[in-house]
C-alpha cells in the first residue's frame, strides 16, 4: 500500500517537475508522514459514519413506526446530519456557575477519545490495519474501558444531582459488563492463540469447513455462540444504548452525564457514543464473523475480471457485517423498552458473568481433549 502511494505522488509530481526537490524534503519525515496520512484516511470516514448513523436511525426507526424521518434538508433528508453538526459547532458552550470548569471541558475529551484511538488495531482487510500490533486485543479492551472516565468526570465536574447520578450509573454499569465482555475475549484467545487481530481473523479462515468452501462455519460464532451472543449484547450495554440507556433515562434523570452540556461539548458526547456504536459493531464483526473473509468459497466466480472481487475476500464483507450490527443497535431501540436498574445489574453479574466462566471451561476441556478441532 506504502509502495502504491509513493508511486502515485511521484507521478502526479512528476508532472509539474517538482518530485525531487519535494521528496528531498519529504524523505527525512516520511515515516511520520505516512503514520498521519493513514489516520486522516481513517478518521475522516469514521466520523462521515458516525454522522451519517444518527441519520439512518432516525428514517429506520421512523419507518418500522410508520412514519417518514428526516425528509426536509437536502434530496430525501441526506444533508440532515450536516445541519444539525452546524447547529451544535455555532451553539454557545455554557460553563455552570459551581462546576469545575477544567474538569468540565475535559469529561468530552475523555469521552471520544479513546473510541476513535481504538482504531488504530482495527483490520480493514488484509495487512489493513494502522497498527498491526501483537497485543492488538490487550490494546482494545484497555481503550475501551477508558471511554467510562470521561462519563464520571463530565457528571462530577457539572456540580448538579441528575448529571452525578448518571455518571455512578454509568460507571456501575460500565464495571459490570466489562467483565463479560473481557471473559469473552479470553476465549476467543484461547482458541486463536494470539492477540493480534488480524491473526485472529485469519485463524478463522483455516479448518475443514473452510477448506470445503463453506466458511462461515468455521468462523468463531459456532464453537464460542453463547460468547458472541453475551459479547454483542454487552457492548449494547457498554455503549448505554437502549434497552440499558439507563444512564440518561430521559423520564428519570434527563440526559444523564450531559444534562449541563451544550454546544460542541454536547456533540462530543453524541459522536462519542455512535463512534462506539461502530467500534462495537466492528469488533464483534472481527472476532466472531470473520472480518474482511466470505462467507462461501465461490471458487472460480472470485477470479472474473471486473465483478471477481465482489466474491473475493475483502473489506466489503466486513462492511456488510457491521452494517447487520449497526442494524440490530436501531432495531432494539425501536423495540425494547427500558429496563429497571436492578434488571441490568442482575443479567451483568448473575447470567453473563458466570456463563462466561462456565464457557471458558467448557474451551478449556474441549482443547485439552481428543475431539479437539482448534489446532
Amino acid at each position: 500500500m506504502e509502495a502504491l502511494v509513493l508511486q502515485f505522488f511521484q507521478w502526479f509530481w512528476n508532472l509539474f517537475g517538482l518530485w525531487d526537490a519535494l521528496w528531498a524534503v519529504v524523505k527525512p519525515v516520511w515515516p511520520l508522514v505516512w503514520v498521519i496520512m493513514k489516520i486522516v484516511a481513517i478518521l475522516v470516514p469514521l466520523m462521515l459514519c458516525v454522522a451519517y448513523l444518527t441519520f439512518w436511525e432516525r428514517k429506520i426507526i421512523g419507518w418500522m413506526q410508520v412514519r417518514i424521518g428526516p425528509n426536509r434538508v437536502g434530496p430525501w433528508g441526506l444533508l440532515q446530519p450536516i445541519a444539525d453538526g452546524m447547529k451544535l459547532f455555532f451553539k454557545e458552550v455554557l460553563v455552570p456557575t459551581g462546576a469545575n470548569k477544567a474538569l468540565f471541558f475535559v469529561g468530552p475529551v475523555m469521552a471520544i477519545a479513546p473510541a476513535l484511538a481504538a482504531w488504530a488495531v482495527v483490520p480493514f482487510f488484509d495487512g489493513g490495519a494502522l497498527a498491526n500490533i501483537d497485543a492488538g486485543l490487550f490494546y482494545v479492551l484497555a481503550m475501551t474501558s477508558m471511554g467510562i472516565y470521561g462519563v464520571i468526570i463530565a457528571g462530577w465536574a457539572s456540580n448538579s444531582k441528575y448529571p452525578f447520578l448518571g455518571a455512578m450509573r454509568a460507571s456501575a454499569q460500565m464495571v459490570s459488563y466489562e467483565i463479560a465482555m473481557g471473559m469473552a475475549l479470553v476465549t476467543v484467545l484461547m482458541i486463536s492463540n494470539s492477540l493480534n487481530l488480524s491473526d485472529i481473523v485469519r485463524a478463522q479462515g483455516r479448518g475443514w469447513f473452510a477448506d470445503h468452501g463453506a466458511g462461515f462455519l468455521s468462523w468463531n460464532w459456532l464453537p464460542l455462540l453463547p460468547m458472541f451472543v453475551v459479547y454483542f449484547i454487552s457492548g449494547v450495554a457498554e455503549t448505554n444504548r437502549h434497552p440499558f440507556d439507563v444512564v440518561e433515562g430521559e423520564s428519570e434523570i434527563v440526559a444523564g452525564h450531559m444534562i449541563e452540556y451544550s454546544g460542541m461539548s454536547f456533540a462530543m458526547f453524541f459522536l462519542a457514543e455512535y463512534a462506539n456504536m461502530w467500534l462495537v459493531s466492528t469488533l464483534t464483526s472481527v472476532l466472531f464473523l470473520g472480518g474482511w473473509l466470505a462467507p462461501f468459497g465461490f471458487g472460480f466466480l472470485a477470479n472474473l475480471p471486473f465483478i471477481g472481487w465482489i466474491f473475493a475476500d475483502g473489506f466489503h464483507w466486513l462492511a456488510l457485517k457491521i452494517s447487520f450490527f449497526l442494524f440490530l443497535f436501531l432495531w432494539f431501540r425501536a423495540t425494547f423498552p427500558r429496563y429497571r436498574y436492578d434488571q441490568i445489574m442482575r443479567l451483568g453479574w448473575k447470567v453473563f458473568v458466570p456463563l462466561t466462566l462456565a464457557w471458558i471451561a467448557v474451551i478449556g476441556t474441549w482443547m485439552v481433549s481428543p475431539w479437539n478441532i482448534f489446532k
